[in-house]
């Protein structure tokens, strides 16, 4: 292992570059058409609040009144835009400006901004290394490998920044990290290949009586095991008891994680040996993966057991039941592994030249570009050290395995800059690169030999070749890590997995519950993208996906089962993610709903305009109030009668408000408490709704508010930066071509992967050499992993 520490910290290359500004040259507004279309809104409605004695909201309108402005300080005419055309200001109270002033300042602004955005240098913008987060990670693993690992259970939280954990700036490695790897390395290249000996087969077994395994009913226990090795296992299931003569066999499943691993006929009805055996077993052999794993058994559709009390339930003399999971192994596998398939391409024993046919075609993958002959025969050194040291030819690929997913070039995903002489050079990343961009985006994982195939071939970035790749990895299951990933982020439905909503007041939710709307979110996203529909779905589509437990939960008949099937809506009650019971949940509290958190949620994730941070003396909602003494809303117009908070307030609590149907778990509601829902609301712009549809309805008709936010939000993804002011071309035009093609989900996927930041990059004069220390200091102050 120091032989490999070494090797690491002598290929590591830095990479991580400060971002330069773009070159901008700047040009006045003509102040004639300024004093006629802007000055007359400003000295009119603005100035009287806002001027060098009232600063009111901590705005002065002074600067802003000269027409140098509008180059010289963008983002504050940004903000006062936004504020004049989402009816903000004037704030309530105040006389309106015309509707007319209010068009030619938006028209003539707007104009202006275009004609600076069209002197500005077309700017891709730069991204650092960057980390393969923990997502990345175990999908990457097993596409290379064929290897089933949860990084996530290994691995410490990712960093986020810009809403999503795959940001290149905040994806640090530090000593415990890069421990953490060492192990994972060993473990599995171990797995991968099997070449080391298994230990002697022990037994372990959970026992209802030591409470030791988890009941969850009458009919299904449930325990959670370390699987120490790839390999078979015995499984023996207690099933002590007896019925009646006359029951009938039931099937009895094997789960593992979720998935049905066996099924099998068992009998319950008296057996024919002369005595009554306690310790009665169902056995079967069964090949298990290394790590940790919940184990469920269970009768299916088990109606005996319905009527049974809890006495009769566990009685030898009433009931055949479950009270065991025994584990017995390992033991060799007579089947061989996927892994060695896809790894070892010829035999190693055949001598050098298939072992670096090995080596050398799984590093070009690991790498995800081709590797040069230096880089082969260091791994192959890996080889040669294991054979000196008496371990066989598949332990030395197994050792080289170990070296590449600790090296920078598998951990790191690094774009190189091309031209010495001019650092600052904007420039096409390469082909190989672009396949890695794109296949991390879509599939969250490394590219698959038939895109670095087309990448090796220099032909990927040709505009028809990378819309058929597009085209394809869509088609490809994998590409569900974008409803995993990216929309699990968006929406922030990954939150689901640490809510814990009030059980007093919310029985309904259980562990079911919960995993039933992360899946209907997950299968809506996935459809939405798959069948290309209209960005509009996602605001009120009139179908969705559901099961019998949350078709229950939504009061909507006729579905039945476990599985999930598309849902066509009846009702106006639900329509699109912000009915779907995960957003509702993830934007509550865990004892009430929050139209100030929802109303945020609305404003932040789908038409991207958060509002700031809350002052630090805003007194807390009376908790004990709500429902008792006066209804949420009646509790809110207390709260906000604070002048400071009614600004913010005014765009938020509205769009909360029309979503107050929804309890804190998403059930539709008519009361609160002792009172009478009230669902209605009033923008700013005095728009008004009533109830959920109507507000979706406001919602569809700022399509292009929501189309621009979404934009934002997968570029971010895609690249892995924030979001620069050199960006807004660019969100800009996708936003123009994507609402030509009618909003269609897939064009923004394919606007996205043909732009000129997901293509090319900036190079910078100055090279930080923070990621390689980060990286060495990493490396050598991690402790070796014991072998």
């Amino acid at each position: 292992m120091n032989c490999m520490r070494t090797l690491l910290v002598c290929v590591w290359v830095a990479g991580s570059l400060q971002a330069a500004p773009p070159t901008v040259t700047k040009a006045a507004p003509d102040p004639v058409a300024f004093q006629q279309n802007v000055q007359p809104l400003l000295s009119k409605t603005c100035t009287p609040c806002h001027n060098d004695r009232l600063s009111s909201g901590g705005l002065n309108i002074a600067p802003f009144t000269a027409p140098a402005s509008l180059t010289e300080n963008r983002d504050g005419w940004d903000l006062i835009l936004r504020k004049i055309r989402t009816g903000e200001m004037p704030p309530k109270g105040m006389p309106k400006p015309p509707a007319e002033q209010v068009e030619a300042l938006t028209k003539f602004v707007q104009g202006e901004f275009a004609k600076a955005d069209a002197r500005i240098k077309p700017d891709p913008g730069r991204v650092t290394a960057r980390r393969l987060n923990r997502n990345e990670y175990s999908n990457t693993i097993r596409d290379l490998l064929a290897v089933d690992f949860h990084a996530e259970k290994d691995f410490p939280t990712d960093d986020s920044g810009f809403g999503f954990d795959n940001i290149s700036d905040v994806l640090t490695i530090s000593p415990v990290l890069m421990e953490k790897y060492m192990a994972a390395a060993a473990r599995i290249a171990a797995r991968a290949i099997g070449a080391d000996p298994l230990p002697k087969p022990l037994e372990f077994s959970y026992q209802l009586k030591d409470k030791t395994i988890r009941r969850l009913d009458f009919s299904t226990i449930e325990a959670t095991h370390r699987i120490d090795f790839d390999a078979e296992y015995m499984v023996r299931i207690g099933l002590p008891g007896e019925r009646a003569a006359d029951a009938k066999p039931v099937t009895m499943n094997i789960w593992m994680d979720g998935k049905l691993l066996h099924s099998m006929q068992v009998e319950t009805k008296p057996s024919k040996l002369v005595y009554f055996d306690p310790y009665s077993e169902e056995q079967v052999k069964l090949y298990l993966p290394e790590g940790d794993h919940v184990f469920r058994v269970g009768f299916v559709d088990d109606d005996f057991v319905k009527g049974l009390s809890e006495k009769d339930a566990y009685s030898n003399k009433k009931n055949r039941f479950l009270n065991s999971i025994t584990f017995v192994g390992p033991y060799p596998s007579s089947v061989e592994k996927a892994s060695r398939k896809k790894i070892l391409v010829c035999d190693p024993k055949s001598g050098t030249v298939c072992v670096n046919t090995i080596v050398a075609a799984l590093a070009r993958r690991a790498y995800r570009r081709p590797v040069t002959r230096t880089e082969v025969a260091a791994l192959m050194r890996f080889v040669g050290i294991a054979q000196k040291e008496g371990q066989s030819v598949e332990q030395g690929i197994q050792l080289a395995i170990e070296a590449m997913l600790v090296s920078p070039h598998f951990l790191f995903r690094v774009e190189h800059d091309v031209d010495p002489a001019d650092p600052t050079k904007i420039h096409r990343i390469s082909d190989t690169e672009l396949a890695t961009r794109l296949s991390y985006f879509l599939w969250s994982s490394m590219p698959d030999d038939q895109l670095l195939a087309a990448a090796e071939s220099g032909k990927l970035h040709v505009p028809a070749v990378l819309d058929a790749q597009v085209e394809r990895m869509l088609a490809d299951s994998k590409s569900s890590a974008l409803a995993s990933n990216f929309a699990g982020q968006w929406l922030e439905t990954r939150n689901l997995d640490s809510v814990k909503p009030d059980p007093q007041k919310f029985p309904d939710w259980n562990p079911e519950l919960r995993d039933a709307m992360k899946t209907e979110t997950r299968m809506f996203f996935d459809a939405v993208l798959r069948e290309n529909r209209p960005l509009s779905d996602f605001l009120d589509a009139k179908y969705t996906f559901l099961n019998d437990r949350l078709a229950k939960h939504y009061g909507i008949a006729g579905v039945t089962g476990p599985d999930f099937r598309r849902v066509e809506l009846a009702s106006d009650e639900r329509g699109g993610i912000l009915s779907q019971a995960s957003v509702l949940t993830v934007s509550s509290y865990p004892s009430r709903t929050s139209p100030v958190i929802r109303g945020k949620y609305v404003l932040q994730n789908i038409l991207g305009t958060p509002p700031p941070p809350p002052p630090p003396d805003v007194p807390a909602l009376d908790e004990a109030a709500v429902g008792n003494a006066g209804s949420m809303r009646q509790q809110l117009e207390k709260h906000r009668a604070n002048p400071t908070c009614a600004s913010c307030h005014s765009r938020m609590d509205p769009l909360g408000f029309g979503l107050e149907n929804y309890d804190g778990i998403g059930k539709w509601r008519t009361t609160d408490g002792k009172f009478s829902i009230d669902s209605s609301g009033t923008l700013p712009d005095g728009r008004t709704f009533q109830g959920p549809a109507a507000m979706r309805a406001i919602l569809i008709a700022q399509l292009p508010d929501f189309s621009h936010c979404l934009i934002e939000k997968m570029l971010t993804y895609s690249l892995g930066r924030g979001m620069e002011r050199y960006d807004r071309r660019t969100i800009d035009d996708m936003n123009r071509e994507l609402g030509a093609d009618g909003y269609k989900f897939q064009t923004l996927i394919h606007e996205i992967v043909q732009s000129l930041p997901f293509q090319s990059r900036r190079g910078e004069m100055v090279i930080s050499q923070n990621t390689n220390k980060n990286f060495s200091h990493a490396v050598l102050t991690a402790k070796e992993p014991s072998r």
